[in-house]
């Protein structure tokens, strides 16, 4: 038996520790894995190496893809999906593991359909946008590392009684901002889900002022904070005219993706990974493997796919209420 394996899309914490955990669980049963470089651009390219237990040794606690990742735009058309699935063919292959988010998906629930090989994704992505699981490998890791800035930027915001607009990452989708936000403490939350008002931020300011507060914390995702500036709006020189308040700006950015992935990342990598090939073998078709409370079950990638993960607005109204 013959199986693919790619990292594909952003990169997230806790990859490296998946692509383990599917080798060595597939060694331990005589598959045969071949690691394609690069994700799907590796694949166009019939690039590709064949993984044992000892080449996947010492990386689980590594940050990124020692497979290496890129965007293949490629595999957003019909030439892309219909190459990639011949070359997948050629190579004789039982089934094919994709490691990443919502777009690596998709093209992997295409290629499913044109070559009929079976595909079974491993949601891995700081955004936790996945339909269908609790969480995806990198979330825990990347809200850790964003935490972590938040914490000192709160040191600084206290000392020079300032505000703190910080910005992290999270395109269309306001999951990692929300939990960063929450764990925080920070006064406001700003997400794309919800949206923002600078009236409403500004009031909200005013009245931790008058509670006592005398700095404060914006935690806002970085889809939003570009929506705005489409829009004219400069969300600190807003405060900062309307309050008379210092506010600065920080931007985290890609340092998210990075670093060791957190213990939690690391087993839930592990628990999907394994999974992974037990579903491949117990003869799933096209599913990607996820998380429902304690339970790693798989879950059909056409509703992955097609259906939106909302946001806990109960949990969004719980982080303003204890930001008082």
């Amino acid at each position: 038996m013959r199986i693919g394996l790619a990292t594909t899309g952003g990169d997230a914490p806790g990859m490296n520790a998946a692509v383990r955990a599917v080798v060595r669980t597939a060694v331990n049963k005589n598959i045969e894995i071949l690691g394609f470089e690069r994700g799907y651009a590796g694949i166009l390219a019939n690039d590709y190496d064949i993984l044992d237990a000892r080449k996947v040794g010492g990386i689980m606690h590594l940050g990124g893809t020692f497979l290496k990742t890129s965007r293949a735009e490629l595999m957003k058309s019909d030439e892309g999906i219909t190459k990639a699935s011949e070359i997948l063919k050629k190579n004789e292959l039982d089934g094919l593991i994709v490691i990443g988010g919502d777009g690596s998906f998709k093209a992997a629930s295409r290629i499913h359909k044109e070559s009929q090989i079976p595909v079974i994704g491993i949601p891995a992505t700081i955004d936790n946008d996945l339909m269908g699981t609790d969480t995806t490998i990198g979330f825990d890791t990347a809200i850790n590392t964003a935490l972590d800035a938040v914490d000192k930027i709160r040191d600084t915001a206290t000392s020079h009684e300032r505000v703190f607009i910080v910005e992290v990452m999270g395109r269309n989708r306001g999951f990692l901002a929300l939990a960063v936000g929450l764990a925080s403490g920070a006064e406001v939350i700003l997400i794309p889900e919800i949206g923002c008002n600078p009236e409403t931020v500004c009031t909200k300011l005013v009245e931790s002022h008058g509670k006592g507060k005398k700095s404060g914390i914006i935690i806002i995702a970085e889809g939003l904070a570009d929506c705005l500036s489409r829009a004219g709006l400069n969300l600190k020189d807003i405060i900062e005219e309307k309050l008379n308040f210092e506010v600065r700006i920080t931007r985290l950015g890609h340092m998210q993706r990075g670093g060791k992935p957190t213990a939690f990342s690391r087993m839930l990598a592990c628990k999907m990974g394994a999974a992974s090939i037990e579903f491949l073998l117990s003869g799933r078709k096209r599913d990607m493997t996820a998380i429902q409370g304690r339970e790693v079950v798989p879950v059909d990638l056409d509703y992955i796919c097609t259906t939106e993960k909302l946001i806990d607005k109960q949990l969004y109204e719980q982080a303003l209420a204890l930001s008082i």
